[in-house]
Parts: structure tokens; sequence; C-alpha cells
């Protein structure tokens, strides 16, 4: 059989995966009237007699979940790793995509209810239709980006669900991977946009090309990311800058700050839930372009200052950016089920 034959074969291997379709109560009537129906893909293993493990993957931002099925020359998709590995574990690929780009997985009255629609809905219908051991020791999750960001901050949140996590670059140290798209956001609103957030997702979903602009993904992140973090009660978002000048607003990028995974692992308040994980596997390329490297290694840092074992952590950059990483999930996907086992 040739290589072709073989890649195409691969390209479109489904096996032992599951495409649901996921009505959730939590997203109905969500602020930016994203879809409600999300997709949801499962792997089990052929053995249904036994209990397994979970591990649920989240996506980073403008992640789509059926992208994971997507393929390029010569490169394994994740799912057709999984496959490979045939790990004893359940493995759950959640869409959290929206009409801003993503939602940090958490809770927002600017995007929806995220955190609710992956904790109190997903994880209960997994547990109910699938062969999963139904315990937070038993239960893992695993994200690169704004998913890293997800996979830290969620057992911190809810302990009494997920007991380990691997992050991939995971948003953190928040004063050097989002402080540095201020300026350029706020140069681009004044020049481009007439100062406007409005204007400029006015033109973003005017039918254009979309992230063409330079300008495009660092004015869909910073929006994102004050969506996310900033959002007020009404729905309304407090920017963490002035627009004319670029200038910081101190009072709210402290409420950033409240949501940086370094800022939280260092809040004795989460010591006991850290120390209590079963695993933390952490990495980044040391090249990464948005300092996440850096943001690991604090992450690290806190971790240790809040007495979690050292074996209990993975922690490794290697050589590498923040793109062309998927080779990674793989490897921390296997340590996972292991601890998780």
């Amino acid at each position: 059989m040739s290589w072709y034959v073989r890649a195409a074969m691969s390209a479109h291997r489904k096996d032992r995966w599951q495409r649901l379709s996921f009505t959730s109560d939590a997203l109905a009537g969500n602020p930016l009237g994203d879809p409600y129906e999300r997709p949801l893909w499962v792997w089990t293993p052929s053995d249904t007699t036994r209990r397994y493990p979970a591990v649920y993957v989240i996506q980073g931002m403008t992640g789509m979940v059926d992208a994971w099925f997507n393929v390029r020359p010569w490169t394994e998709s994740f799912p057709d790793a999984v496959e490979r590995l045939a790990p004893d574990a359940v493995v759950v690929l959640v869409d959290a995509f929206t009409a801003v780009g993503g939602s940090q997985f958490l809770d927002s009255p600017a995007i929806g209810r995220y955190h609710t629609y992956l904790c109190d809905e997903i994880v209960p219908f997994v547990d109910g239709a699938f062969p999963t051991i139904a315990d937070a020791r038993h239960r893992g999750i695993q994200g690169k980006s704004s998913g890293g960001y997800g996979a830290m901050v969620t057992p911190l949140l809810r302990p009494d669900l997920f007991g380990a996590l691997a992050t991939h670059a995971g948003d953190a140290a928040f004063d050097l991977c989002y402080l540095g798209e201020f300026a350029p956001s706020a140069r681009a609103l004044r020049d481009k946009f007439e100062g406007s957030y409005d204007e400029f997702w006015r033109d973003f979903r005017s039918g254009r090309r979309v992230l063409e602009n330079r300008e495009d993904p660092i004015l869909v992140n910073t929006y994102a990311m004050a969506a996310a973090y900033s959002s007020n009660d009404d729905g309304t978002i407090d920017l963490p800058f002035e627009i004319e000048t670029g200038e910081l607003r101190p009072e709210v990028f402290e409420r950033w700050l409240g949501w940086d995974p370094v800022r939280m692992a260092r809040d004795p308040s989460h010591a006991a839930t850290l120390r209590g994980l079963r695993g933390i596997w952490i990495d980044a390329g040391r090249g990464d372009q948005y300092y996440l490297d850096l943001g690991a290694t604090a992450y690290r840092n806190a971790l240790a200052a809040a007495g979690v074992p050292d074996e209990t952590v993975h922690f490794e950059l290697f050589d590498g950016t923040h793109f062309g990483t998927g080779w990674r999930y793989p490897l921390s996907l296997a340590w996972l089920v292991e601890r998780l086992a």
C-alpha cells in the first residue's frame, strides 16, 4: 500500500470517534446569538464492559471542534493520534467557539455561560452516556493557549469535577502576554475604526476576508479577553486601556489579573486544591510569540510555592513557538491517562 493511500485513509478515519449534537440550556439565549446546539466528539475504547478515566480537550482562541479532524500532508491529526494511542480513557472534544472567537471557558454576561456549559452539562452528559469513572480523581482536562488557560482555571473553580490538567502554552502572567497588545489595539481602533469596537465588528462582519488585516487578530483577541474578564452584569465591556492614548486603566486591568492563573495559584484559598491534583502538565515553546513560556514558568513556580509536590508536575520548555505544537497533545494525553488511571 502506497504512502498516499495510507495518508488518504488516515485523513478520513473516524474509527471509534462518535460525533454527537448536544443541546445546551446554559447557552440558550446567549448574548452573541451563538448556536446553543453544539457538536461533541467522543472517543471510547473498544472494550465497553469496563469504565475509564475521561479527558476533556478544549481548544484555543478561534478553535472550532470539527477542525480537530482537519489534516495536512504528512501530518497526523490529533484524533488519529488518539486512535493510534488507543488510551484506556474516554476522550471528549468540546466545542466552545463564539462570534468573538472564544470564551476562555468562563461564564460571561457578554459572551455566555461556557463554564456552566462545560461543567454542569457536558460532564454529566458524558458520564451518563459513556463508560467513564464519574469521579474527579479520574477526570482530566487539557488544552492549548486559551484552552490551556481553561485547563488551568477550571479545576480551581470546580475541584469536584477535575483531578488533573495539561496546559500547553496556556494564557498566564497576563502582564506579559496581554499588555503588549493594548497599544496596537488602541492605535488600530483610532486610525481605522473611528475609535470604536462597534465599527471594527461592523467591518469585520461585512463579508470581507477576516483575519487578513494585520490588526484583526490583535483586535479580536483583545476584545474577547475583555468580554471574558471585564464584562459587566448588563453585558457591556470595559476595556483595560484608553482608546485615545492606549494608557492603561489600572482598575479594569486589575479585574483581568484576578483571572490570571499565576495569581490564582498564588492565592492561599486555592492551595489545597492544587496540592490535591493528581497531575499537572505544563509546557510551552521557548520562542512563544506571546511570552507564554515565561507564563508557564511563573505558573510552575507558583505551584511550587503553594506546596504542590514536584512529582505531581511535569514542566517542560521545548524548542518551538506558539504554533505548530499539535504534536504535544498526545504526549500529555498519555501522561494524564496514566495519572488518572
